[in-house]
């Protein structure tokens, strides 16, 4: 077996308390992150403590279903309607006739 000194073992334990205290902020910083991350990329204002107590009540899947519908009612708001008697937009589906 190997024998440590005092100062060692301390340091060892110091660098594990460190360790450990990084690791817990990183699990606490989750819905921070996510919120940040939804703002930056969809323009969307979460509040963290939606999101965990989302979290805390249905999980993983409930904050990816809250996510799509966030999605989809920012979509609906800022997109044109389209209806079923709405003119087919041929522009993304044909390329242009050549000249």
């Amino acid at each position: 077996m190997v024998e440590l000194s005092w100062q060692t073992t301390t340091y060892l334990l110091v660098a594990v308390g460190i360790l450990l205290f990084l690791l817990v902020v990183s699990f606490l910083s989750r819905p921070r992150v996510f919120t940040q991350y939804l703002y930056a990329m969809t323009d969307i204002r979460l509040s963290a403590r939606d999101v965990a107590r989302v979290f805390k009540e249905r999980g993983k899947p409930g904050v990816r279903d809250m996510f799509l519908e966030l999605i989809i009612r920012e979509d609906v708001k800022s997109g044109p309607r389209i209806t079923p008697d709405s003119a087919p937009d041929i522009e993304i589906l044909a390329p242009e006739p050549k000249k």
